[in-house]
């Protein structure tokens, strides 16, 4: 049997290397089983004898059924019942009229048809199944496709998450109506009623036997590791006693592990251990081999010369059009803008593995014939395809960071409350953004409101969230990862005695779209300024201990689409280690490097906050006005720019610096070639900063959008006539003078 379904194996494996780069698993698979299958290659006697003889494709079948059952059961454990609680009114109808408008216009279109010419009792059979296939639009699949095209977390995403589990609500109940309604009247009342008894059972003993079972048997598990192997194979051995179950009862072998993995709770410790597990075999393999096997059975060339093809595709057409309508129409009526809600209608028309294992179900149950399920299957690879490619250029999160004006410090009045959002991965960044804070200097007439938002990457749920702290327990098990980073700043507010507000928020969404939320909370509470952490750690040694370079790519997309200043914290140790600046007694030194630019001036208005606290000496790093510029080599010059930030690093703790500057400083000749940088999203002397042999931290701060604020003198912004250091530079005037006391000037 091995010997005979290797050369399949072979194939599809061989698919799964070609097409591991494409988006589309279901697209891209079914097609390739349409070409191998009867329609193409498939028609040459002799290749399909060596290559899918008949018992290689039962080992391929079983193959494609375990990847049908855990794929649901990873669903299913992932997925949260408590969603439904969340699910508004506008979100409600939406998904009752996307399921009702393809019945409505489908089952219209199928009459008109049956009037206007004969049809046989197959094909009316077959157009009353077409029009209850095109209402369906399965919650898992919008999931899916929304995780792919990273709007999981996006005000779209989660609208069409709450309209497609209406919608699959409707569905859900309709069939078993329908099935109920069925039994009744082709079978004895007495076994529909055994069949009914069976099934409640089943139900009770996976909510009140399996469920407790399980969270027993893992609730010794430490807090933030994995189950233990036997653990995790005992409920693998429960997942295949439900799907034998339920198979033995009538239903779909899926159905058992997917309503043991609901039940369940998500997040750790099971469903992270389950995704971690199974899903990559399951999606990169199992998932592609069931796919294939969809194709392989379909015969397009079958349909030549059939007049039922004409009127089989136009009520599938038209069932579409019902469900484009059914969720654009009323998505308009509720507010919606017009590309967002064709976007959603495009979403709600997407179809994938759940609506392919309902055709072949019915196929193989005699419900619906060959014609019928090969157009049904066409169709939905051409409207999902081309619904995917349009929703990718109808709709982009960050459209709606941009229509606002965008908030800086260097535009703030100077009596505004500073509104800094401070953006968290794990505990070690606490200790430093703290002391950022505390140096911000905030006063009972210059006050600061501080968002701290918990970043976590979705793993073990299904649905991206983004919460404030105090609601993360009706949302998630993770709530207790976040306690240790509430205490700290909750204790940061009682020092400040009300000069400071902090309010926590948690996101939990995928690397890949993690920056929307961010930016949604910046544009949502106008913040000024968002804090990031660098993506690389330090140990006490001065070395990197840790880099992540997922955190680089969001920090990356926050860059290019926050709606306010951003800064990046490069804490060596400097900033965290030291006792609070509040509390301390002694200074923290701080300097600013200033080369000109709006990133400069933006620096610049941050530092001048810092420079009026008590505690810290201030000192500012700039070309000293009047000065000629000299004519040298760029490596001459790149040399003493370079010489001129070393010889800063024993003396300071913390350096800031804009993130671009005048691309016609004198001081950055040589400098602006950007093949040596590492991390160019810092800039120039960011990047320079950021080498791994400099001690002190570094703050790099960048205002967007660049405005036409460059040449506004750095005079109206800060520095009185005298100076500690008796340099000799004309004094600039200032209209908010900082005293000699709080500041220095260090000429470059």
């Amino acid at each position: 049997m091995i010997q005979i379904a290797l050369p399949a194996i072979v194939l599809v494996l061989l698919l799964c290397c070609i097409c591991l780069d494409c988006s589309d698993v279901m697209i891209y698979f079914t097609q390739a089983g349409i070409i191998i299958g009867p329609t193409i290659l498939g028609r040459y006697v002799t290749f399909m004898r060596y290559l899918f003889p008949p018992e290689g494709r039962v080992t391929l079948q079983i193959f494609a059924n375990l990847g049908f059952m855990f794929h649901f059961f990873i669903l299913g454990v992932q997925l949260n019942a408590n969603l439904l609680k969340k699910v508004g009114t506008n979100a409600a109808l939406i998904g009752s009229l996307a399921f009702a408008m393809p019945y409505v216009i489908g089952g219209l279109t199928y009459l008109t048809m049956r009037s206007l010419m004969p049809m046989d009792q197959t094909l009316r059979t077959g157009l009353v199944v077409v029009v209850t296939a095109n209402s369906l639009s399965s919650f898992p699949v919008i999931i899916s496709l929304l995780s792919e095209l990273n709007i999981l977390n996006s005000e779209l995403g989660r609208l069409a998450i709450y309209t497609s589990m209406v919608s699959d609500l409707c569905c859900v109940c309709m069939a078993t109506t329908l099935t109920t309604v069925g039994a009744f009247r082709e079978h004895s009342k007495w076994n529909s009623l055994s069949s009914m008894f069976w099934m409640v059972f089943f139900v009770f003993v996976i909510l009140f036997v399996l469920r407790p079972f399980i969270l027993w048997l893992t609730q010794k598990t430490p807090e933030g590791q994995q189950l233990e192997e036997f653990h995790f194979f005992v409920i693998l051995v429960l997942v295949f006693g439900c799907a034998f179950c339920s198979q033995y009862l009538g239903r779909q072998p899926a159905f058992g592990p997917l309503l043991l993995g609901i039940v369940l709770p998500e997040g750790p410790p099971i469903a992270t251990t389950v995704v971690k597990k199974l899903d990559t075999i399951t999606n990169g393999l199992f998932i592609p081999v069931f796919f294939a096997i969809s194709g392989l059975t379909t015969d397009l060339m079958a349909f030549r010369g059939r007049r039922a093809l004409a009127i089989t595709e136009l009520v599938i057409i038209m069932g579409y059009v019902g469900k484009f309508l059914g969720t654009l129409l009323p998505a308009l009526y509720f507010g919606v803008p017009f590309r967002d809600a064709t976007s959603l209608a495009l979403i709600m028309c997407c179809k994938g593995i759940i609506d392919v294992a309902i055709y072949n179900a019915w196929r193989d149950g005699k419900i619906m014939d060959d014609l019928c399920f090969g157009l049904l299957l066409i169709t939905m690879l051409i409207v999902t395809g081309i619904a995917r490619i349009m929703v990718g250029r109808l709709y982009d999160p960050s459209r709606r960071y941009t229509a606002y004006g965008r908030r800086t410090i260097l535009n703030s009045s100077n009596n505004s409350r500073l509104r800094i959002l401070v953006c968290i991965q794990n505990e070690e960044h606490v200790p430093g953004l703290i002391n950022l804070l505390e140096a911000s200097n905030p006063t009972r007439f210059n006050p600061i409101t501080v968002f701290v938002l918990h970043l976590s990457e979705l793993t073990g749920h299904a649905v991206a969230s983004l919460v404030p702290h105090h609601h993360l327990k009706k949302v998630t098990s993770q709530a207790t990862s976040s306690e240790h980073i509430v205490n700290a700043f909750n204790r940061y507010e009682q020092r400040q005695q009300g000069s400071a507000l902090v309010q926590h928020f948690n996101a939990i969404a995928p690397y890949s779209s993690m920056h929307d939320d961010v930016c949604s909370l910046a544009l949502d509470k106008s913040i000024t300024i968002v804090i990031l952490p660098y993506h690389k750690q330090w140990t006490i040694f001065g070395s990197v201990g840790a880099t992540n370079r997922s955190i680089k790519y969001v920090n990356g997309k926050i860059m290019n689409k926050a709606p306010c200043s951003v800064g990046f914290l490069i804490d060596r140790g400097q900033l965290g280690g030291n006792p609070s600046v509040v509390i301390g007694k002694t200074f923290y030194r701080i300097a600013l490097l200033f080369f000109g630019g709006v990133d400069d001036l933006e620096a610049l208005a941050y530092g001048r906050r810092m420079a009026e606290h008590p505690n810290i000496s201030f000192t500012l790093c700039s070309k000293e006005q009047g000065e000629e510029p000299v004519q040298r080599g760029d490596c001459e010059r790149r040399s003493e720019t370079t010489q001129i930030i070393r010889s800063m690093e024993d003396g300071f703790d913390l350096v800031i610096v804009g993130c671009h500057h005048d691309p016609e400083s004198p001081l950055l000749l040589g400098l602006m070639d950007a093949d040596w940088m590492e991390c160019p999203e810092l800039g120039v002397i960011g990047d320079i900063l950021a080498a791994t042999d400099f001690t002190f931290s570094v703050l790099v701060v960048q205002q967007q959008p660049p405005t036409s604020t460059c040449s506004r003198s750095v005079q109206s912004l800060v520095f009185p006539a005298s100076f500690d250091d008796g340099g000799d530079c004309p004094p600039p005037h200032s209209t908010n003078p900082i005293s000699s006391d709080e500041s220095k000037r260090c000429p470059v």
